[in-house]
């Protein structure tokens, strides 16, 4: 009875232990996380007094990250720096909410802000000397795990992103000085997932971009945009990569989820493989599947690619998929966002040549490694996904969604017959690049 009586003891013991650690560990990773950057701060129980460029540390756990750290001058109350420059956290999967304090005593500052791959938050925000001023965003970090048994399957040039790689990555470009950055994990957010090919991903380097990166911008914080989309997926090859899944174990209710397939779909071959057949059944298993979980799911139609017949009009590429898409939207009664249509006006109104302006058309050696001439008529630039995203916002406005009462109130109304022109597209590149085009067409 002893000897039962000490193991029973024992058996309490460890379990106290793992939940007394597990409650360790979750205060832990749950905390908000202050950082003042400058070499005149006292210590401060409440924040993290960065001093001296510190480069990003795994242990440390934060620093100036992609080599970096030599661009950093640390001043008395603040870092300065006019090159592109990187600030990681490590943290745990979740949605944050983040606040920059930037601005100079002595010079007028350019501010622009990007999270993890390219994810714009703060568009050249120009402030004079004296001034300071405070950007606050949300930012969704998540990792491939799923549950114990199953994670997203990733592509070897997905390892490499900063989508990926477990921590919070903020980008600073322009001529720029942060005072400090504070990052407090929230739960009670909306969040936008986002399912879709390379028209929608987080394009992680230059001179690729896609709109599901830019709308970040448009939103105010009270939403999070989570975007799962990848280069070359279709919707049967998001499932079987468990990205659906991955989605539909964290979304719920009020939710939304987003879908916008076609641009690979279209090449599948097989019995029961079409636009009629496993293209529509698969929307509709997207659909239900976000219902199921209190989501609200709203489709996107392809984008167009840029095709131009002699007379200036488009050339639909896309057969069947965006009839297919919309009757399905019809006969579920989903929202949808006709972006084939308004991509269509869109191109047609800048032209055949201007259009290239919008997409990855450079001469050779435009960019570093770059030795042949990049045309793709298919993926855009920052300037041309900057543009798909204000018809993304034009088509929920249009559509009364409630998710557009999120956008931020100084969003223009955008109209695709009057389209922005490139020449007035200013915005700092990052300083990653890639030469290879993302997969899919």
């Amino acid at each position: 009875m002893i000897q039962k009586d000490k193991i029973i003891f024992l058996l309490l013991l460890v379990f106290s232990f793992q939940v007394s650690n597990a409650t360790i560990i979750s205060s832990k990773t749950t905390e908000k996380k202050v950082f003042y950057f400058g070499k005149k701060l006292k210590k401060s129980k409440k924040a993290i007094v960065v001093s001296k460029s510190l480069p990003f540390d795994s242990v440390l756990g934060y620093g100036f990250d992609f080599n970096t750290a030599t661009n950093v001058k640390v001043n008395k109350k603040s870092f300065a720096t006019e090159l592109p420059t990187y600030f990681s956290v490590q943290l745990p999967e979740g949605n944050y909410q983040v606040s920059v304090t930037f601005g100079s005593t002595t010079k007028n500052t350019n501010t622009t802000i990007k999270a993890e791959s390219r994810r714009l938050m703060l568009n050249q925000q120009q402030l004079k000397k004296g001034e300071t001023a405070t950007k606050t965003f949300n930012v969704n970090v998540r990792f491939p795990k799923i549950d114990e048994t199953s994670q997203i399957h990733l592509k070897d040039r997905d390892l490499g992103q900063l989508n990926w790689d477990e921590k919070l990555t903020l980008e600073f470009l322009g001529t720029v000085e942060i005072e400090s950055i504070s990052i407090t994990p929230i739960t009670d957010v909306t969040t936008v997932y986002l399912a879709g090919d390379s028209t929608v991903t987080d394009q992680d380097l230059e001179p690729w971009a896609s709109w599901g990166q830019y709308i970040t911008n448009y939103f105010d914080k009270n939403v999070v945009v989570a975007n799962y989309a990848a280069s070359g997926l279709t919707l049967r090859s998001f499932k079987a990569g468990l990205r659906l899944k991955k989605i539909l174990s964290v979304i719920k209710p009020g939710d939304y989820l987003i879908v916008e397939f076609a641009h690979n779909d279209e090449k599948e071959k097989g019995a029961g493989i079409g636009p009629w057949d496993s293209y529509t059944a698969s929307i509709r298993e997207y659909v239900q599947a976000a219902r199921d979980k209190g989501a609200i799911p709203i489709l996107i139609t392809p984008v167009q690619r840029r095709a131009f017949n002699a007379d200036g009009t488009l050339n639909p590429t896309h057969g069947d998929y965006p009839d297919a898409m919309r009757k399905v939207a019809q006969e579920m009664n989903v929202p949808l966002v006709d972006i084939t249509k308004l991509t269509t006006t869109l191109y047609e109104s800048w032209g055949d040549e201007p259009s290239r302006k919008a997409f990855v058309q450079y001469p050779a050696n435009t960019f570093p490694g770059q030795k042949e001439k990049l045309e793709d008529n298919t993926h855009f630039n920052s300037f041309g996904a900057n543009e798909i995203a204000l018809c993304v916002i034009k088509g929920l406005r249009d559509l009364n969604s409630p998710l557009a009462k999120y956008f931020l109130k100084e969003v223009p109304q955008y109209n695709p017959n009057y389209p922005n022109a490139f020449a007035k597209w200013t915005l700092p590149m990052s300083s990653r690049f890639e030469t290879v085009k993302p997969d899919g067409n």
